[in-house]
């Protein structure tokens, strides 16, 4: 089992004649994803990549199920993008684009939580889960099937964690990339909820960072969750008042700042670390405490 992606997903790219929608198609295909075409107005009935392109997402539902979309297109035409495969039926929808106008991202996000559908976005890298379907800009070939879910709102960082859990024998059982921007649809606290119901997953990776308030919101959360939880909040040295890469990366309220976030999460019960390289060896830890894996030694290459 994985969560938001799975083996009944059915890819379609919105935006595949761009350079970026083409570039992922082609990719998707060489990982053998559940990928089934893509949509843009300007390019129906032709071909990117071998697959069809559709006219729009009412028709790419119709002619080959598809229940899962990734929005490549400009930040201008995201909105309408995203409307549009909302009412067509898609129901897992990834918002990659960049600067969103804010209020398109509350408008956007809103009408998903009405449509119950689950958006991750905008300028959000995507999920994945190992071995069973990519709905995101991350390498497949990086990943390793395995048990541990990954929350995190960069996809910058989740390579690192990908990386660290690797290294420690630990693979992913889904890695789910939340976006930078102030306002998204999925949060931290969405995600773990997924992740302690699915029955694959054994312990929840949430990699945060200053500004915003969804890694106290998964505080709240985590106090009640019978899963363990690494947490790592990135952007401890920024200076107030200055943007630190995302554009939410910004502390406001004095509980945006990283040490309020870690008091919170440690509060709650979470395993907080101060870097993202132990987030493996602290995860590994907490299996072996609940006797879910074997004590091995790790070798430090």
């Amino acid at each position: 089992m994985a969560i938001l992606v799975d083996g009944n997903t059915r890819i379609v790219i919105q935006g595949i004649t761009g350079t970026n929608g083409s570039n992922m198609a082609g990719r998707l295909l060489s990982e053998g994803m559940p990928f089934y075409g893509g949509v843009s107005p300007n390019g129906a009935s032709k071909e990117v990549a071998g697959v069809p392109v559709f006219a729009s997402c009412h028709e790419a539902v119709n002619e080959v199920g598809a229940n899962a979309s990734f929005l490549s297109v400009p930040a201008k035409t995201a909105l309408d993008a995203t409307l549009e495969a909302i009412d067509a039926g898609i129901r897992t929808i990834v918002v990659y684009a960049e600067g969103v106008p804010i209020k398109d991202a509350i408008y956007m996000t809103s009408y998903a939580r009405m449509r119950e559908t689950r958006l991750l976005g905008p300028n959000a890298a995507g999920c994945i889960s190992p071995g069973v379907a990519n709905l995101s800009d991350l390498s497949a070939a990086l990943l390793r099937p395995g048990r541990i879910g990954v929350a995190s709102k960069s996809g910058s960082l989740a390579y690192e964690v990908i990386d660290e859990l690797n290294r420690n024998g630990l693979g992913q059982s889904s890695v789910v990339c939340l976006g930078g921007d102030p306002v998204m649809g999925l949060s931290h606290c969405d995600v773990l909820k997924l992740f302690e119901e699915d029955e694959h997953t054994d312990a929840m990776v949430l990699v945060g960072e200053i500004g915003g308030r969804s890694e106290l919101k998964a505080a709240e959360f985590v106090r009640r969750a019978k899963k363990p939880v690494i947490a790592y909040i990135a952007g401890k040295s920024a200076p107030p008042a200055k943007r630190m890469g995302h554009a939410s990366a910004l502390i406001g309220a004095e509980e945006e700042n990283a040490p309020e976030k870690e008091e919170a999460l440690r509060a709650a019960g979470a395993i907080v670390v101060d870097t993202l390289f132990e987030i493996g060896i602290s995860a590994r830890r907490a299996l072996e405490s609940r006797k879910l894996i074997k004590s091995i030694k790790i070798s430090a290459d």
